[in-house]
């Protein structure tokens, strides 16, 4: 005869929704400021945005307004790991994340083996390389991000 009362499996959370995912982000970065001194938080919005404008699921767009956190350490790894998320959203926060010392040809190929990470990383240097954004920083600044930026679009295979 069956058990009558068969084991309780721990029921999961529910997954943050992506109004919870960009009210974290924000408060995560909380008084942080881009390298033109707007808040960061800006930039989580509009590369969140631009995800969605290029098709992305919701589980990329919740990649992309967590994007640089565990990078900025606005959130920790560990956090990450036990937050309520789809296991596809935290695998893009970690592929986008670059490491201290990391070589970007290291870094783009983690991008490209990890599905979904690369329409974030996209919208990520579209924002970032946007003509206006750059004019308000210093010449010498705009010109080696502007090569950075084109690097990495190389190594992403991004035209």
């Amino acid at each position: 005869m069956p058990d009558a009362n068969p084991p309780m499996t721990p029921a999961r959370p529910p997954l943050l929704s992506l109004a919870e995912v960009a009210a974290l982000a924000r408060r995560a970065h909380a008084g942080q400021t881009d390298k033109a001194g707007r808040p960061y938080a800006e930039h989580l919005a509009a590369v969140a945005a631009g995800v969605r404008e290029r098709g992305g699921s919701d589980e990329q767009i919740a990649a992309a307004w967590l994007h640089d956190a565990v990078e900025d350490e606005a959130l920790s790894q560990e956090w990450l790991a036990g937050a309520a998320l789809s296991e596809a959203t935290k695998a893009m926060v970690l592929a986008v994340t670059k490491r201290a010392g990391e070589p970007v040809e290291e870094y783009t190929a983690r991008i490209l083996a990890t599905p979904g990470a690369l329409l974030i990383k996209e919208s990520d240097l579209a924002h970032n390389a946007d003509p206006a954004r750059l004019a308000v920083l210093d010449a010498p600044t705009r010109e080696r991000l502007t090569a950075k930026y084109a690097q990495v679009r190389a190594l992403l295979g991004l035209t």
